[in-house]
């Protein structure tokens, strides 16, 4: 671990907390998150050798202690007291970024498998009833090996299927990558999704009636955007340019999906 070889306590902290990876592995062990596969799925870009290394360092800082899973095979992952402290500080993070660098999604940003997994572990399984549900999603723009998931709701949890799992579909929804994330991020309302056809959802209507409920979106959803608008001037005077994405392309097909 690199160190800024202060004693100011702001860069003792940061020197643990600024690590890459580090944030999103203690967002996600905030969400309950605690198999290595699972921690895995929210780093897919980190290795397996990096994920390692960083948890070992937050066992060693006392913030992640390590337990023998049930099945007597592997570890689990769990936050300790010091590293609970740390949540308010990863979900300030994340306000922030909700509030101040949202903008038109680049292509490398456009991860289909970090959304599937936060769509799989976000859904409302129990919304369209006690029965088993069956969603299909289509993302119209992509390859057809990318293109299909289902998300299986059953016994009050969700499981997302990579291949058809020959079940009768309750809902179908269709739409692009970019849009689907721009929903579940907050930037598009589900509302104005559906009117504008950039999300076509097909099912009977008691399964449409239950789409918002199922869509459990980002819990910073909610975190309006002040960051100026493209062609506003900003404090310097300077007019300031939306970032426009490049084409999208399907670098980031999704990995780890059961």
């Amino acid at each position: 671990m690199r160190t800024y070889g202060q004693f100011c306590p702001i860069s003792k902290a940061a020197e643990v907390f600024c690590e890459r990876w580090t944030p999103l592995i203690l967002r996600d062990l905030g969400k309950g998150v605690s198999r290595f596969s699972e921690l895995q799925r929210g780093v897919a870009r980190a290795s397996p050798t990096m994920l390692s290394r960083r948890l070992r360092e937050l066992e060693l800082e006392g913030l992640v202690e390590r337990h023998r899973s049930d099945a007597g095979r592997g570890w689990t992952y769990h936050l300790t007291a010091p590293g609970r402290d740390l949540m308010p500080l990863v979900h300030a993070l994340g306000v922030w970024g909700q509030r101040w660098s949202r903008r038109e999604l680049m292509d490398h940003e456009l991860d289909a498998g970090l959304l599937l997994w936060a769509m799989e572990r976000g859904s409302c399984p129990d919304a369209f009833g006690t029965d088993r549900s069956v969603v299909q999603l289509t993302f119209r723009e992509r390859p057809s090996r990318w293109r299909h998931y289902w998300f299986v709701g059953e016994n009050g949890a969700t499981q997302l299927c990579i291949k058809d799992p020959g079940l009768e579909i309750d809902l179908h929804l269709t739409t692009t990558l970019r849009d689907m994330i721009y929903i579940w991020r907050g930037d598009l309302p589900l509302a104005t999704a559906l009117r504008e056809e950039r999300l076509e959802a097909i099912g009977k209507p008691a399964a449409r009636s239950a789409l918002p409920r199922w869509l459990a979106r980002s819990k910073l959803a909610t975190v309006k955007s002040e960051r100026p608008p493209r062609g506003v001037a900003s404090a310097d005077g300077r007019r300031k340019s939306k970032p426009r994405g490049r084409r999208q392309s399907v670098a980031n097909e999704p990995v780890s999906a059961r």
